[in-house]
């Protein structure tokens, strides 16, 4: 996978909504997108929030007259691969055990998750 930055949760936003658009996608469109879920955003802050996006190597810029279209460099499913294995070594050594065992010490795992875990697991 290409190196990509950690996102802030307001350009992982942005790419959520860039994956679920058909490809490429222009700043105009995410505007008109983002207000009709209700945030008015203005044309410089997604400008700004695009252009993070193509430095940290998420997005693909191409020009088109006075236009940009953008394209994802990456897709959901690596970027989440990307995030959690970065959360796993960064705190958990690397250690699968380590974080589960840190869910199940926190109350995070139902008895229903911990079924699912072990069919899961046997499966493999």
């Amino acid at each position: 996978m290409k190196h990509v930055q950690k996102l802030s949760d307001t350009e992982l936003e942005l790419m959520e909504v860039i994956w679920g658009c058909e490809q490429p996608v222009t700043s105009t469109e995410l505007l008109q997108t983002f207000a009709g879920k209700g945030k008015e955003w203005k044309a410089q802050t997604i400008s700004t929030f695009l252009s993070r996006l193509v430095e940290k190597g998420a997005l693909l810029a191409t020009r088109h007259g006075r236009t940009n279209s953008y394209a994802p460099c990456l897709s959901r499913a690596d970027y989440k691969l990307w995030e959690t294995q970065n959360v796993l070594n960064g705190l958990y050594q690397g250690s699968v055990k380590n974080l589960i065992s840190a869910l199940y010490d926190g109350d995070k795992l139902s008895d229903e998750d911990i079924a699912e875990l072990k069919q899961w697991f046997s499966e493999k």
